[in-house]
């Protein structure tokens, strides 16, 4: 099942059901309006054991062509899923990403970034559309895109197991977790962690059930590459299921150690990075599957050429992030964005 968010001009928007090839969408207003409930995708969340059936019931009509009143798809008049969520966790489950950041500045990773995942809590409550611009009011604040995928979970016990952080898995989203790399190292110095130099992330037009993927879900892992576009340019395409330390179930795992997360709650994977056979991963330009972020080309060029001489985006430069199944088929749509100025 695919659905998206459309925006309505509310806070929350429009929960549509879309079409597997993309091409059309139906609001899910009857399904909810029968049970007194708000059409949003939250709202659909918090009431899964009712609706699913329903809504999966509307997507496959949809795929036969059997809807009547249905509407093109427009992908660029969506919010992320959920414009705005309870909770969002990052983790950096591709361990070879942390490696490679430490490795720049000649430091080797603890033992137990192996064993125990890192995770970041970010700021949820105004997500941006996967076709809105980033605004900043400076672009020397060192801009860079991450390439991610993310879940969306429903009720998760605290302490919760493999199994049941498995089975709490609802849907599954691309992300553009934006990274503000020249205020990150002041604000770590300070000890308490990231807020200036994480602002608002954008998530796929699309949220798919996992089984939309079929074999390429497997062991809580995408088995898929994530292409990213900079500028127009083929940037990278990184397998989203290799060189993943820790999955999906294992990142929910940990962040429900200490407490319960709510219906809702959304886990990235962190930066999508493949160790490619060498020690630092190969360009796209020189025969490897490039990267997903530009922090990882500049680590490379620190390591091989002693300083990084790839730029952070500027105004007026874009991203592109897309996932396609064997097919060749969009999944999720795509994250299509350009850096601008904010004007207050």
């Amino acid at each position: 099942m695919k659905l998206a968010t459309k925006r309505n001009g509310t806070r929350d928007g429009l929960l549509m059901v879309v079409s597997k090839d993309l091409k059309k969408c139906m609001p899910a207003t009857e399904i909810f309006h029968a049970m007194h409930l708000a059409p949003t995708m939250q709202v659909a969340l918090d009431n899964w054991d009712k609706v699913a059936s329903q809504l999966n019931e509307l997507y496959e009509s949809l795929n036969k062509g059997h809807v009547t009143g249905s509407e093109v798809f427009n992908q660029q008049f969506c919010e992320s899923p959920l414009p705005r969520a309870y909770q969002w966790a990052d983790g950096s489950a591709y361990v070879n990403h942390v490696e490679l950041v430490r490795k720049a500045r000649g430091a080797e990773i603890p033992e137990s970034f192996w064993t125990d995942p890192l995770m970041y809590q970010g700021g949820s409550d105004a997500f941006i559309g996967p076709y809105d611009n980033i605004e900043f009011v400076s672009d020397e604040w060192g801009i860079d895109f991450e390439g991610e995928v993310a879940v969306v979970t429903g009720d998760v016990p605290m302490g919760a197991s493999i199994e049941q952080a498995q089975d709490s898995i609802r849907l599954l989203m691309l992300v553009n977790d934006v990274s503000l790399r020249g205020l990150i190292p002041a604000e770590l110095a300070k000890g308490f962690g990231f807020f200036q130099s994480k602002p608002s992330s954008a998530f796929s037009p699309v949220a798919v059930t996992p089984d939309e993927l079929g074999d390429e879900w497997a062991d809580s892992k995408v088995h898929l590459p994530l292409i990213s576009t900079y500028n127009g340019t083929a940037f990278g395409c990184p397998n989203a299921g290799d060189d993943m330390t820790f999955n999906f179930a294992e990142l929910i795992v940990h962040a429900s150690k200490t407490r319960p997360l709510s219906t809702g709650a959304i886990i990235g994977s962190g930066t999508v990075s493949n160790k490619q056979g060498t020690d630092y991963g190969t360009s796209i330009a020189e025969g490897g599957v490039g990267y997903s972020c530009i922090a990882e080309v500049r680590m490379i060029e620190t390591i091989r050429d002693g300083k990084p001489t790839t730029k952070f985006m500027s105004f007026g430069d874009s991203i592109r992030l897309e996932m396609f199944d064997t097919a060749g088929d969009s999944i999720f749509g795509a994250i299509d964005q350009k850096v601008s100025q904010y004007q207050a």
